[in-house]
């Protein structure tokens, strides 16, 4: 066989090697079988010098083109086998939760809100959630709130120009009756949530803040439960030295009616001996009534604070507004 017919026969089983190789190790192996410095195509290289002058350019020529070809060849086996070691094992499921790591952290309001939850989920809570757009019944009627009532003026009120007159809620009562409209009794929920109030934004006011309320409803309640339950959960938030006075007030849906001031080493840095905190009472017989509740039977008692108060306190902000602005350099404080 002369030197040139060696060349194709050599080059067929070396593109047949590259093919047959799965992986980038065999292919390797390959590689170095026919083309690397003690490789095949090598010692036919070096087997020129045996032939005759007129011959070699020819056979030079034809070497090349196929070390060209296996090389080419090469060149696309590796990269075939790069994108299947690189492919996942098994099948990939898109549905499935990322688990990018997480940016960013918590507003300070949802972290103080995530707290009072706890708290009270401690003691047997449930949360409760409803709409923010409701209706006059759930967020006036229903809570006894007179006709007359200042709260029901659209300038106190966000009213809707419809003619069903929707408002944005002024409090999260209005879950309450919701609740208790759909569930029998006993009942012990909390109710945090974004509320609106047509007031003019100022150091202490916004026209929209977040609330909670909690609701306690069964046989035989009294204020001393609510006493202890109010007690428990202030602690809990603002530390164990907190004191709390309940003085006398009025609200259309308790009877009778109490708010709330608390003393604490956090008011005493703000100058005041005694800070207005929550206003609570006894569930009014009439709300129950509303509800289709027996008041000779049932009784319950409800309280609700400001989260945007007891954030301010913990953190010694002294302008509500703070935390709508957006501002980095505030919200990275936390």
């Amino acid at each position: 066989m002369s030197f040139l017919d060696e060349i194709t026969p050599l080059k067929e089983a070396g593109l047949k090697a590259l093919e047959t190789a799965d992986t980038l190790a065999k292919l390797d192996d390959v590689r170095v079988q026919y083309l690397g410095t003690n490789g095949q195509f090598t010692g036919l290289l070096k087997q020129m010098g045996g032939l005759a002058k007129e011959e070699r350019p020819a056979a030079g020529k034809a070497v090349n083109q196929a070390k060209a070809e296996l090389n080419q060849t090469l060149d696309q086996r590796r990269e075939q086998l790069e994108l299947v070691a690189a492919a996942p094992q098994r099948a990939t499921d898109f549905t499935a939760p990322g688990r990018r790591r997480p940016l960013g952290r918590q507003h300070p309001l949802t972290q103080v809100t995530e707290e009072i939850v706890r708290s009270f989920r401690k003691i047997g809570f449930a949360v409760a959630d409803g709409p923010e757009l409701e209706s006059e019944r759930y967020c006036f009627d229903a809570l006894n709130t007179p006709a007359d009532h200042p709260a029901r003026d659209t300038q106190d009120t966000f009213f809707l120009d419809t003619a069903e007159r929707p408002l944005l809620r002024t409090h999260t009562s209005s879950v309450q009756i919701r609740v208790m409209e759909q569930t029998p009794p006993p009942i012990r929920i909390i109710v945090p949530g974004r509320v609106y109030r047509r007031d003019t934004a100022d150091a202490t006011h916004n026209p929209t803040f977040h609330q909670i309320e909690g609701l306690y409803v069964d046989k035989n309640v009294t204020v001393g439960d609510l006493k202890g339950t109010v007690e428990f959960v202030f602690r809990e938030l603002l530390g164990k030295e907190v004191k709390l006075r309940f003085r006398p007030h009025y609200f259309s849906y308790t009877e009778p009616s109490l708010e709330i001031d608390f003393s604490s080493p956090l008011v005493r840095k703000m100058g005041k001996e005694w800070l207005e905190i929550a206003g609570c009472g006894m569930v009014h017989p009439a709300v129950f009534e509303n509800v289709g509740y027996d008041p000779e039977e049932w009784s319950g008692w409800a309280f609700g604070f400001g989260i945007e108060r007891i954030a301010m306190i913990r953190y010694g902000i002294s302008d509500i507004r703070l935390f709508y602005e957006n501002d980095l350099r505030f919200l990275d404080q936390f």
